[in-house]
């Protein structure tokens, strides 16, 4: 206690001085317009930067959760689509036709929580199950093209096919522009990049043609996108296309799926078991 008031009383001088200092600061500041409004506008931007660095903060590490949301919001988001199409079906079809008129495709988001890639039979991991209506078959797309195909299934999670193997796995495709039909298939290179077979040679195609898909089967729906044409050619006594197509899922950056429910087909299909057995 005896240094402390030794110390203040060796700086008395300079802290009246920095006192009185600070006194007419505050008279100047709150008896003139001018400069009281210059320090409430730097102190309010002292403030306003302060709370935009704590919310950045504060969003960073909220990350997750915002993406899981989005996933939601985009599962919700497409299933509202197909259910207004096929509402408007509703009133182009007969009357024969209008119990298919519900929802037909439904939407599961999922997470990959293992990628196993790099070699020639890749899959990965999706934190989704059977408790959560997955089932073997069903096409998975990611935030902008096709993923792959479940390929086995647990209570709680489930293992994905994707374009990218080696394995005997074809996606039925067509081209945009003039909607012939292909078939897509991995050629063992990258995981950048598939390959577009069984297309004619007079068929015209060309660097930039993008790729989507048929349809012709019950995993995926027509029109998802799948990539674009990055080299065609045709090779020596050939009648087809051999077609280098950019895939427009970037595996190394996929985190969220969502996994295709075919409820029409799915249904048809165990009642036409049934009545085999």
């Amino acid at each position: 206690m005896q240094n402390l008031l030794q110390l203040i009383h060796k700086f008395s001088n300079f802290i009246v001085f920095i006192l009185l200092e600070v006194a007419a600061f505050m008279l100047i500041v709150y008896n003139s317009a001018y400069p009281k409004s210059t320090v409430l506008s730097t102190c309010n931007s002292i403030v306003a930067w302060h709370y935009e660095v704590e919310n950045n903060i504060v969003s960073y590490f909220h990350l997750k959760e915002a993406n899981e949301q989005l996933q939601q919001e985009n599962a919700m988001l497409r299933n509202q689509i197909v259910l207004y199409a096929n509402e408007r079906e509703r009133y182009k079809e007969s009357e024969n036709v209008y119990r298919y008129a519900n929802l037909q495709h439904r939407f599961i988001p999922a997470k990959v929580i293992q990628m196993n890639m790099g070699g020639m039979k890749n899959y990965m991991t999706i934190n989704k199950g059977e408790r959560d209506g997955i089932q073997a078959e069903m096409g998975v797309i990611g935030p902008i093209g096709i993923v792959g195909i479940v390929s086995t299934v647990g209570q709680h999670f489930s293992l994905v096919i994707p374009v990218t193997t080696s394995l005997n796995f074809g996606v039925s495709c067509r081209l945009q522009k003039n909607s012939k039909l292909g078939t897509l298939k991995w050629d063992g290179k990258d995981e950048k990049h598939a390959l577009l077979t069984e297309v004619e040679s007079s068929v015209d195609v060309q660097p930039g043609d993008i790729i989507l898909t048929s349809g012709l089967s019950t995993t995926f729906p027509e029109n998802l996108p799948v990539g674009v044409v990055e080299k065609a050619y045709i090779k020596d006594g050939d009648a087809m296309w051999t077609i280098d197509v950019l895939l427009y899922t970037d595996f190394s950056k996929l985190s969220y799926v969502q996994v295709i429910d075919n409820n029409i087909a799915n249904t048809e299909l165990e009642q036409l078991k049934r009545e085999m057995d």
